[in-house]
């Protein structure tokens, strides 16, 4: 991409020049293609994903300053903040809406998403949580019951034991 003549494209852009505009556009063509074939989004296609990096190449030049003379970068950076950005309000979106939002137990509070979670804390939650979910379920019942008495209420295992009948040391 020669920068000299996209920062000419861009003066003629803020000018008014319509041209100009089209030819930007096939400047960055190829960034945003390679940009959107890298990106997956459950429920947009790669037309949908072209679609917001050309919004935000707009949206660079309407902001942009020319005496800046840095519009590649500018855009570059941009484009690729943007699409990371749409990546996690999607993500936050998805998780509360349709059928994931569904919950049928009394600490809903829980299962609602924070903007304090980062993308990373919530995928490794998400593997904490199936792991768990796994060693629960490999547990022989008397296990599930002891880890139900003492954790969900609260009780200790000195509890446990005299109502078992066992000996707590």
């Amino acid at each position: 991409m020669d920068f000299n003549y996209v920062e000419e494209l861009v003066y003629k852009c803020k000018n008014g020049d319509k041209l100009s505009k089209e030819k930007l556009v096939e400047e960055f063509r190829p960034l945003i293609i390679n940009i959107s074939k890298k990106t997956f989004i459950d429920g947009y296609d790669i037309h949908d994903l072209h679609n917001e990096c050309y919004k935000t190449l707009f949206k660079c030049l309407e902001l942009y300053n020319l005496e800046k003379h840095r519009f590649v970068a500018y855009a570059t950076n941009a484009i690729k903040n943007n699409m990371n950005d749409f990546i996690k309000r999607t993500k936050t979106k998805s998780s509360t809406e349709g059928n994931e939002a569904l919950s049928l137990h009394d600490d809903i509070e829980k299962d609602l998403p924070s903007n304090d979670i980062g993308l990373d804390d919530l995928f490794c939650s998400e593997c904490d949580y199936t792991d768990l979910r796994l060693a629960l379920n490999n547990l022989n019942e008397d296990e599930k019951e002891l880890i139900d008495f003492l954790f969900f209420k609260d009780n200790t295992i000195q509890t446990y034991a005299y109502i078992k009948n066992r000996e707590c040391s």
